[in-house]
């Protein structure tokens, strides 16, 4: 059982935060990843609407989230279950069973492939006299230990909250109610429990302010970045994908790549550069999960926002992972679900590397248009180059432009932006056929030369090479 540490009635309500909380909403990763580590025991539930095939494979990524946070996995079971109890999720039987069998195995804590509600979490703690966890909070454990920046703690931090919020009541063993008034003399006064919910809402609200701040920040950003004309891509994909590696190696950045789930939390964006001068933007972001829990969405919306107002979506998918089917299906569902369902993107299979004997000639026939490369080996990584910045030309219109020497900075943008397919150059102008995106095409309007005029301008120009 939870306990909760004593607080004098003269002590303010910010410092009566209960040990639970505390437990939460550790900061730092060094705190969450100690505290996480130990001997746990894995429960996998089979429904009518999770088959046992799907359960099956829920179970095996329960393993890599143990993983990721340093757990060692000493024992599993996967239960079928016809109807869910309020009590303890399963039958007083099959509770019973399981809790022996978690004690067999030397686990130090059980954790559940289902959604436990308070009453559960706090009723299985008692039958095994162990910590008891389920996917959601140990998923809000495993980005509190990966999240470095202001932002990505302030929404760490929310979902614990709003997650720790409702567990509250069964952090007590003591509800008794704090005197008012000194001494006592003025009778009951509220609940140390109304205390530190109180609290918590208002750290809540604290925390909400403070994102907003960071969100209003980062659409500012966003602005500049739209009046400068940069298309902008971003790389999405379930969890584990290779997101980051192919971030580092379209352009050698040095982002933090590892074969975890969740090794990145916050976006990070660099500029890919073509052969032709034009730039990209290019936002590597977090991964996706199935059965992400709500709040985590909700928390990490500003961060999946960059997928949402992109030009392009770089989809990644696991050449290795035999599981690769559902975790395309589990990142189209995400992206519908942020707004992001209707943006051009582009499927990639990556780590081919890795990936066993006619599983990538197979991936391809199943999503036709989808490119195969290795962000390790570098193998399909110019194909994707040039798919990428096909794309993002597909919508574009072919002008003839002709701009002053005076005004060369229009060229340097077309240049920069479009794709010149041919140049020239006079006393008095640059003359440019060129292929541009229509959101710069009002800042070219002046340079435009007429329709009657294109065919004699192309013959003045003539085509290079």
């Amino acid at each position: 059982m939870r306990v909760v540490e004593r607080v004098s009635t003269g002590h303010s309500a910010k410092n009566a935060i209960c040990v639970y909380y505390k437990r939460m909403t550790s900061n730092t990763a060094q705190k969450a990843q100690q505290e996480s580590l130990g001997r746990v025991f894995l429960v996998g539930i089979a429904t009518e609407r999770i088959r046992k095939g799907e359960a099956r494979e829920l179970l095996d990524e329960l393993h890599g989230l143990a993983q990721t946070l340093g757990l060692e996995a000493v024992g599993e079971a996967l239960v079928p279950l016809r109807e869910t109890t309020p009590s303890l999720l399963v039958g007083t039987g099959k509770a019973q069973e399981l809790a022996q069998a978690a004690e067999a195995a030397g686990a130090e804590a059980i954790i559940f492939d289902h959604p436990l509600s308070p009453v559960q979490q706090r009723n299985w703690e008692k039958l095994s006299s162990k910590k008891v966890y389920d996917r959601a909070e140990l998923i809000i454990k495993i980005f509190a230990s990966r999240a470095l920046t202001k932002e990505a703690s302030l929404q760490v931090e929310l979902a614990q909250l709003q997650y720790a919020l409702p567990r509250l009541a069964h952090s007590y063993e003591d509800l008794m109610r704090q005197r008012g008034g000194r001494y006592g003399t003025k009778g009951s006064g509220e609940q140390k429990l109304e205390l530190d919910r109180r609290e918590i809402e208002r750290r809540i609200h604290e925390i909400k302010s403070e994102l907003e701040a960071v969100r209003k920040e980062r659409s500012v950003q966003r602005r500049r970045r739209e009046r400068a004309g940069v298309p902008r891509a971003a790389i999405v994909g379930y969890t584990n994908a290779g997101k980051s590696s192919l971030l580092n190696a379209l352009t050698a950045a040095s982002v933090k790549a590892e074969d975890k789930l969740f090794a990145t939390l916050d976006p990070t964006t660099r500029r890919l550069l073509f052969a032709q001068g034009q730039t990209l933007l290019l936002t590597d972001t977090v991964g996706f999960i199935r059965n992400l829990p709500h709040g985590l969405v909700e928390a990490f919306r500003s961060t999946l926002e960059e997928a949402s107002q992109a030009d392009l979506l770089i989809h990644v998918a696991d050449a290795a992972d035999a599981r690769v089917d559902a975790h395309i299906a589990t990142t189209l569902q995400v992206l519908s679900e942020i707004g992001a369902h209707d943006i051009p993107r582009i499927l990639v299979l990556n780590k081919i590397d890795l990936a066993l004997p006619g599983a990538v000639d197979a991936f391809l026939l199943r999503y036709p248009g989808s490119i195969a490369v290795s962000a390790k080996t570098g193998e399909g990584l110019a194909g994707l180059v040039e798919a990428i910045q096909e794309r993002l030309t597909s919508g574009m219109k072919t002008l003839t432009l002709r701009i002053p020497h005076a005004d060369y900075q229009v060229a340097s943008l077309v240049m920069r932006e479009g794709t010149v397919l041919a140049e020239r150059h006079d006393d008095e102008s640059t003359w440019l056929w060129c292929r541009i995106p229509g959101r710069i095409e009002k800042k070219l309007e002046p340079y435009i030369v007429g329709d009657a005029g294109i065919v004699s301008a192309r013959e003045q120009i003539g085509k290079k090479g």
